[in-house]
Formats: C-alpha cells, structure tokens, sequence
C-alpha cells in the first residue's frame, strides 16, 4: 500500500510533467528510495487501469519513464476536442516516411529517399518539427534519424520493441546503400 503522502506527492509531479520522467528522477525530487518509487508507480498504474473503475487517465512507463495520458477509452473523446477545427494528422508521405524511420533508424534522409523512391526532405523536416523524428548521430557526414520519445507517446508505446513486426518487408539497408550489389 502506498504511502498517502508518496501518493499525492507523485500525482502532483505525474499531473505536470510534459515527458516522461524515470523512477530514479522522481526519487530524487521527491527524495525517497527509488525502490520505493517504482513500487508506487506499478501500484498506482495498475489501480488506475482497474476495468471495475474506469478513469478518464492512465498511467504508463514509456521509455523508461513515467507520465499520466488520457485513457485509451476515452481516445475518441480527446481525439475530438484536441482536432476539432484543425488538421493535425499527418499526410500519407509523411506516415510512410515515419514508418521507414522507425523500422530502419537510425537512417539517413538519403537511404529513406531510396527506400520510397521520392525526395523526403520537406517530409522529414515536418516530422521532425512535429518532434516526431530526430537527429541521433552522424554518418559520412550525413546525418542519422531515428524517432523520438514524442513518437513513442502517440504511438502508445514502450519502446521500439513493442512496434508490429513490419520490419521483415522492408529492404536491408545495405542493399539500398550498394554494398550488396
């Protein structure tokens, strides 16, 4: 059973972060042991996801962090409200190269071009505008994307591991790139 100060102390964090946030980071903010923490976020999390007691929230571990999101049950509802009067979904183009993304990453602008067979550059400028994509590194001088923890949080997902196996019909990058030609 949680502590009734933890408790409050956590959803009051949990209420105003904009990312998720690791076990050890609220530990610390809330100076009690990290052990201590992730107990009470597993016990919190699994008493809101009580089916006898519907809530209008969730709590959920994603990327090794932890934040509260609307219910799933309500998607529709807040899907509503936030959309309404504005066009925020993403065009094909952009669902396409956000899929090569995620199944390739880390990718360059490049490899996703030839594995879509068009210019992605507007395309990926938008994704990562909507912080969506990001830059993880560098190769040759060009530069790696890969998705973002914002990517995961709209998806609904833990990590990358937790995406549908896709992977398997898309080519092998060292194909695209020439090595096995």
């Amino acid at each position: 059973m949680i502590e009734v100060g933890l408790r409050g102390a956590l959803e009051a964090v949990l209420m105003v972060v904009d990312e998720p946030v690791p076990a050890a980071e609220l530990a610390v903010a809330l100076e009690v042991p990290e052990s201590v923490v992730a107990e009470a976020l597993a016990e919190l999390r699994d008493e809101y996801a009580d089916p006898d007691a519907p809530r209008g929230f969730e709590l959920r571990e994603v990327d090794g962090g932890w934040r509260l999101y609307s219910s799933r049950l309500y998607a529709d509802v807040v899907g509503r409200f936030v959309v309404d009067g504005q066009s925020a979904r993403l065009s094909q183009a952009a669902l396409e190269t956000l899929a090569v993304v995620a199944y390739r990453q880390p990718v360059t602008r490049g490899q996703v071009s030839q594995i879509r067979g068009v210019n992605v550059d507007s395309v990926m400028k938008t994704l990562a505008a909507r912080g969506l994509v990001t830059e993880v590194g560098e190769t040759g001088g060009a530069v790696l994307y890969g998705t973002s923890t914002e990517f995961l949080d709209r998806m609904g997902l833990s990590s990358l591991d937790d995406l549908p196996p896709l992977a398997p019909y898309l080519p092998d990058l060292a194909d695209i790139d020439g090595e096995n030609r």
